[in-house]
């Protein structure tokens, strides 16, 4: 669902890995209904080719997605990240941008496009041209830099308020985008930085190298936070993205929870449930141990087992 959502896995990168094994190609479909409007999504997958069709028709932007099956998902690796290095937070980042905005998508392809071909100048040693890579990597890299600090600016006021609404409020959260780069030193450290770029044969400053810092009570989540305020502020996140992606589209987003009770304790869960409920978000659950779930979760919703590779449908309760 989150591959027909956005075009892409939050899995593996490799398309090839999508495809059941032995195969050659694999076939993804869905009809989503929305202000009672239906519309058609298919997925083909063949290959390292990916196509993408809406009510029959190819699109070939990955734009041209975005608000037909908004998603968020979140599984055991989103904590994870907490730990990780910056790499892993700044794709976070990018990803939920990717989802609830096309001028992100923009700025950040063409960044790095720019930075990838910078790089095989730098590798060959190769100075033709060079210069001309260096101006335009600067220029969408102060465009991607902007995107991504006007967002966290914005998603912070909604994070906050939904962490208050998990904990109670008792301790005070924040995020604080870090670029690697001030925008009006970014001009000078390239210059600087040349000669050491063509060396080790990559660009060693950029919005590549930016990191996303997660903070409670002011201090480093990483370093202070206990593993139950960091499982909450992951969790605060996810729901601050299903309500920043509702005010974007003017609709619900679904939610994919992956191995939710490998994440969630029931305390957590509950919180979680209640906001579903306010909200009215369609959501997907994954589980191992079905015994885990909250009993009212069996009440309202349609069960399935997958076994084998095999999907069977269980049961519907009643809505």
């Amino acid at each position: 669902m989150y591959l027909l959502g956005s075009g892409r896995s939050f899995r593996s990168a490799k398309i090839q890995d999508l495809i059941h094994h032995g195969q050659n190609e694999s076939v993804l479909r869905a009809e989503i209904g929305s202000e009672g409007i239906n519309s058609q999504l298919s997925l083909f997958l063949s290959g390292s080719i990916r196509r993408v069709f809406i009510n029959g028709k190819s699109i070939y932007r990955a734009a041209d997605l975005q608000g037909i099956l908004p998603v968020v998902v979140f599984s055991p690796d989103d904590t994870a990240m907490i730990k990780l290095g910056p790499e892993s937070r700044r794709r976070y980042l990018d990803r939920t941008l990717y989802v609830c905005s096309q001028n992100f998508l923009q700025c950040y392809h063409a960044y790095y496009r720019t930075l990838k071909q910078r790089n095989v100048l730098l590798r060959t040693g190769n100075r033709n041209g060079l210069d001309e890579w260096t101006e335009q990597l600067i220029e969408s890299g102060l465009q991607l830099m902007q995107c991504r600090q006007s967002f966290v600016a914005e998603f912070e006021k909604l994070f906050a308020k939904t962490y208050a609404l998990i904990t109670g409020g008792l301790e005070t959260v924040s995020l604080q985008y870090k670029p690697d780069v001030q925008a009006e030193n970014f001009n000078h450290l390239m210059k600087q930085g040349l000669e050491s770029d063509l060396r080790h044969g990559t660009t060693g400053h950029g919005p590549h190298r930016d990191d996303l810092q997660f903070l409670i009570n002011e201090r480093s989540l990483k370093v202070f936070g206990s593993q139950g305020q960091q499982r909450s502020y992951i969790l605060a996140l996810k729901m601050a993205e299903l309500e920043y992606l509702q005010e974007t589209f003017q609709d619900s987003p679904v939610l994919l929870l992956d191995d939710m009770a490998s994440e969630l304790d029931r305390n957590r869960t509950e919180n979680l449930l209640l906001f579903l409920n306010q909200k009215n978000i369609q959501t997907m659950i994954t589980t191992t141990d079905p015994t885990t779930l909250p009993l009212c979760l069996f009440d309202s919703s349609s069960r399935f087992r997958v076994e084998d590779g095999t999907l069977t449908y269980e049961e519907t309760k009643s809505r």
